[in-house]
């Protein structure tokens, strides 16, 4: 996606430091920007708006301000910039934990914004893809074990080899048009309704 057809929220109360951030944006050939200076309703305006990234500004932010922030960020599941003008230790590791893919205590600077947003980007890409691989890991080992759970009831209930259970399984797969943990699973169910199999 080129910088330029990049929708980007930029949420800050202070309208000189929004000033600053939009300059950035907008020399580093960002057009569709949008400020927002009250936060009040922002997950509406957010929902509206549909960014592909949120810039967020907060001058001196208090605890309630910095929770109210991550908790959207949490929720939008989108790359979030987010510039403090101090920070602590705990906000940090709060921010981390939030989802927020670029924590900038006292870096706002024109000249600044665009390394930071590419960063934010690249940083949330990298991020998402190492979830979507783990929780394709962690699925893939879950239809390992309903196969193998099917396998086994396949192979008491009809005196089956482990070859000829698989074969039976990704034949019904095939015929139904279904994945064969699709069919594990509607196996696995139902002897489970069924109740223990004789030898289980």
């Amino acid at each position: 996606m080129s910088a330029g057809s990049l929708t980007i929220l930029v949420i800050d109360e202070n309208r000189i430091r929004a000033s600053i951030i939009e300059a950035g944006l907008r020399d580093a050939g960002h057009r569709h920007v949008t400020v927002v200076h009250d936060v009040a309703g922002i997950a509406r305006r957010i929902a509206e708006i549909e960014p592909d990234v949120i810039v967020i500004d907060l001058e001196n932010p208090n605890r309630d301000m910095l929770e109210n922030m991550f908790q959207l960020s949490r929720a939008v599941k989108r790359p979030i910039a987010m510039f403090v003008d101090r920070s602590d230790q705990a906000s940090i590791e709060a921010a981390v934990d939030a989802g927020v893919s670029a924590y900038v205590v006292d870096g706002l600077k024109k000249e600044r914004i665009k390394p930071i947003l590419d960063m934010a980007i690249s940083r949330f890409n990298a991020f998402s893809r190492m979830a979507r691989e783990l929780e394709e890991a962690r699925s893939e080992l879950e239809n390992r074990k309903v196969v193998d759970r099917a396998k086994g009831i396949l192979m008491k209930s009809r005196g089956l080899s482990e070859e000829a259970a698989y074969a039976l399984l990704r034949k019904t797969a095939m015929n139904q048009n279904r994945k064969i943990a699709e069919i594990a699973q509607s196996l696995v169910t139902a002897a489970g309704l069924l109740g223990p199999l004789e030898g289980e």
